[in-house]
């Protein structure tokens, strides 16, 4: 299947707890994230509370039974916060065991005392890249932002010249590699395979940073010419300077979660035989689960104990590392009841029957759905979880490696145009003391071509695989 065609997808028939017809479904659907943007942009409320309150709103338009609705909602919050809430708590503590270690001042350190200043740029999008793995993409911005600053003092560069290209590198990681969040709960949706999304993801997001970070830094420094605003540079603790842990054992345990997964997709595809008990302990080991608690545990040892970390310290890091992630989890789970009463009401199969004389890409259409849908609500998750409802029926007889490309189109589109109901804009914004408008010339235009190229890279995989 080189050319995806949607008239050449079938979806396992699913009985809908509405009657109602494709017109009635459109106008539920539209109602539903409609009230959804009204909540989040002009009321101000938690993603999560109006995820919630759409979901509902989205099953009462449909004419679904209150209690049916009910049910659709939490049957999918509890099914993905069972399938990725631990990950996602996993990646949490390995991300602040980098963070509190000094793990990752000394990947960075280490890097940029061996790079020119002609190399900073790239240097700068290779870190966002190497430390986005692990974290998530808030995480990677607050940690990382303040040594784009200090970077950008100290060797007088251009502000945009070294943040654009860490922020590029962050983002790509955060729409299109798991095991962040978006990623993850796109695989469970569409019921793709890990490992090979990891190793195509990975594939895309690299040049995608590439062409979206230091190439395009040189036309953003000409747009956005500032310096870094002083109120904004930090001054590191010296504590943190005393001991850490090594740059190569620093590397190893953030990459081990990654090999991990990456040789499971590779024994799959190599050996393919359940029975072989090479690949039964790689299945094992490579689960996402199992690679992330291995990271987690062998970086207890690795970041924390060379850091100089006692058992009372290295507690208190776990147990500081999963209050903040509380709210992502409810934002994830009530994603995921949202699109499960999205399934259920039929608009999956109501897409399926629209669409089926489209001459039209199936990874395209999962792309303007993404972009329709961060557009609207101006988060990448959310984004990510609505749309891979809607066209998880267009994955019901696509090959393994068609549907981690579905996955990956759905993040392209997740990450469209960031504006002002992001938070991330503003978060991007208030750190670089930039005006709205500068925000937009730069940020917003990045996260556009992020999301436009990685389309075309995974439409041109497609062709090929």
């Amino acid at each position: 299947m080189t050319h995806l065609r949607v008239e050449m997808l079938a979806a396992t028939p699913v009985e809908p707890i509405t009657s109602a017809g494709h017109a009635q479904l459109g106008i539920a659907v539209l109602t539903g994230i409609a009230v959804l943007v009204v909540l989040i942009t002009k009321f101000k409320l938690h993603a999560f509370l109006s995820l919630t309150i759409g979901s509902l709103v989205l099953g009462a338009v449909a004419g679904a039974p209150l209690d049916k609705a009910i049910s659709s909602f939490t049957t999918g919050l509890g099914a993905t916060v069972a399938g990725v809430g631990v990950l996602i708590a996993l990646g949490a503590i390995l991300g602040k065991l980098l963070a509190d270690s000094g793990g990752a001042d000394q990947i960075v350190d280490t890097i940029l005392a061996k790079a020119s200043e002609r190399s900073m740029p790239w240097a700068m999008a290779f870190i966002a890249g190497l430390i986005g793995l692990p974290l998530f993409f808030e995480v990677g911005i607050v940690l990382l932002i303040p040594v784009v600053l200090l970077v950008a003092q100290r060797g007088g560069f251009s502000l945009m010249r070294i943040g654009i290209p860490a922020l590029a590198g962050l983002s790509a990681m955060h729409g299109l590699v798991p095991p962040h969040p978006g990623p993850l709960v796109a695989i469970d949706a569409v019921g793709a395979n890990l490992g090979v999304t990891l190793a195509l993801g990975v594939l895309v997001a690299v040049p995608t940073a590439v062409i979206a970070g230091p190439l395009f830094s040189r036309y953003a420094a000409r747009w956005v010419d500032i310096t870094p605003p002083e109120n904004m540079i930090p001054k590191r603790p010296s504590e943190d300077l005393d001991r850490r842990p090594s740059f190569a054992a620093t590397v190893c345990t953030v990459l081990l979660p990654v090999v991990l997964m990456l040789l499971k997709a590779l024994v799959d595809i190599v050996v393919d035989d359940p029975d072989n008990h090479l690949q039964r302990v790689t299945d094992i080991i490579g689960a996402p689960l199992i690679a992330l608690l291995a990271a987690v545990l062998v970086g207890l040892f690795t970041l924390g104990r060379a850091a100089g970390f006692g058992r009372d310290r290295l507690a208190s890091t776990v147990e500081r590392s999963l209050a903040p992630i509380a709210g992502i989890l409810l934002i994830v789970g009530a994603g995921g009841g949202f699109k499960q009463t999205l399934i259920d009401i039929g608009v999956g199969q109501m897409i399926l029957d629209l669409s089926e004389d489209w001459n039209v890409s199936a990874l395209f259409l999962a792309w303007l759905i993404a972009v329709g849908i961060r557009l609207a609500t101006g988060s990448a998750t959310v984004a990510t979880i609505s749309a891979a409802g809607l066209v998880a029926p267009l994955a019901a007889d696509m090959s393994t490696t068609h549907t981690a490309l579905l996955v990956l189109a759905i993040g392209a589109g997740s990450l469209f145009f960031s504006h002002v109901n992001d938070a991330g804009f503003w978060l991007v914004k208030e750190y670089f003391g930039m005006s709205v408008g500068q925000t937009v010339k730069t940020w917003s235009v990045m996260e556009t071509i992020i999301s436009v190229v990685s389309l075309v890279f995974v439409l041109l995989l497609s062709l090929v695989l």
